[in-house]
């Protein structure tokens, strides 16, 4: 008991310690300190990349959308509430710039998931036998190679869906925060994710064979 109350002091603690390390750290960026700017940068690159490069396929892109975020960020920082963790609020900045980058990019050709989606017999039933979907062990899932083989197939979807798996899905945005990024009506973020949800188990089901049967877990 006494050990649970000590680690639950010494992580609140940090919470604490990194809180004011982050204010301390925006009060100089504020003033224009140079160093304080590039700490900043440092601090928060980072993780900026990684979600540019779940967006944007190609690696300059990604570094250019990060680019755009922390110019954007440096330009509206004066007006930062302090609402929420500086990541927080710097993942919302890197999201949108991802997004615009998205939609000035010349258009592909949009490909049909509909030979994806599962179909339907006359009496209303599945016309293609559906396996089930019993989890796989965690250890596969946190495979690299796995994780590696799904952020494919997720990018082999058709651009609408897969942006709206990875906001939904991946960014763990909500429904409605979705829908005012893609401006678009809530009621397109959910078919379009469930949608896509179908494509991604039927391309993904193969990899999941147990028993002679096959099984995924998606989300």
């Amino acid at each position: 008991m006494m050990t649970q109350q000590t680690n639950h002091r010494r992580s609140a603690g940090n919470l604490i310690d990194d809180g004011a390390d982050e204010a301390a750290l925006l009060t100089r960026v504020r003033r224009g300190d140079e160093a304080a700017c590039e700490d900043f940068v440092r601090r928060y690159g980072g993780q900026l990349l990684a979600v540019a490069r779940r967006f944007l396929r190609c690696e300059q892109d990604a570094s250019d959308a990060v680019q755009e975020a922390f110019l954007s960020a440096f330009r509206s920082i004066q007006g930062f509430a302090g609402n929420s963790r500086i990541g927080t609020w710097l993942h919302r900045i890197v999201v949108n710039a991802c997004l615009m980058k998205l939609r000035s990019a010349k258009s592909r050709p949009t490909t049909s998931i509909q030979n994806l989606l599962p179909t339907f017999d006359e009496t209303g039933h599945h016309a293609r036998r559906v396996s089930a979907w019993d989890a796989p062990p965690p250890e596969r899932m946190l495979a690299a190679e796995l994780r590696a083989r799904v952020r494919a197939t997720i990018d082999d979807l058709p651009e609408p869906y897969r942006v709206v798996l990875l906001l939904r899905d991946i960014e763990e945005l909500d429904t409605q925060e979705t829908a005012e990024r893609l401006a678009i009506s809530p009621a397109a973020v959910k078919v379009r994710l469930h949608r896509a949800r179908q494509a991604l188990r039927t391309l993904l089901e193969p990899l999941f064979v147990a028993d002679g049967e096959r099984s995924l877990s998606v989300r």
